[in-house]
């Protein structure tokens, strides 16, 4: 496994492994609200989506963690599930500084569109993917997606797209 120091202190940012599944785990666990998956789905999308998906490690602690996958019928696009940044590194920039590193990834050579779903009251999610598209000199289009009637249970709220883009490389390699 290669990490890759950044010249941001003691951040490490690299693709994840199945190792880092019960980390992640926790860091989703602790945020408190993020929609906490099983144990086991942490471990296969840091084993299987590792290409499109990014940990950050400070002093041997996961502080960042972004589940991201190439959407199966739009090839050029990043479609973001979560993004996790652990209290101790939050308004420091670390999302939007997981986002470049991914993009500038090889496995996402082809995306020049990234997509995420958020919900109403997500703030801070709202603001990182707004500020990516200005920071990227692009379009931040939102859109109605899942409806609170799609999920199984009462008390989620609905989920709006927001698709970024058309986004130019020359940018994140020069911004990123």
């Amino acid at each position: 496994m290669t990490k890759t120091k950044e010249d941001e202190g003691e951040l490490v940012f690299r693709k994840p492994t199945k190792d880092d599944g019960a980390d992640v785990w926790e860091l989703i666990n602790n945020t408190g609200v993020l929609d906490l998956n099983s144990s086991y789905s942490y471990l296969m999308w840091c084993e299987i989506f590792s290409e499109t998906s990014i940990v950050v490690e400070r002093e041997d602690n996961t502080v960042g963690f972004i589940s991201g996958f190439i959407h199966p019928d739009q090839p050029d696009t990043l479609f973001i599930w979560q993004v996790a940044v652990d209290a101790s590194e939050r308004g420091s920039g670390l999302a939007t500084r997981m986002l470049y590193q991914l993009l500038k990834r090889e496995g996402c050579g082809e995306v020049n569109h990234v997509e995420a779903t958020v919900s109403p009251s997500n703030t801070a999610s709202q603001q990182l993917f707004r500020g990516l598209a200005k920071k990227l000199r692009t379009k931040c289009v939102i859109h109605d997606y899942f409806t609170s009637d799609d999920f199984p249970k009462e008390g989620h709220e609905d989920e709006l797209l927001f698709k970024i883009g058309p986004i130019q490389k020359e940018k994140i390699l020069v911004e990123g």
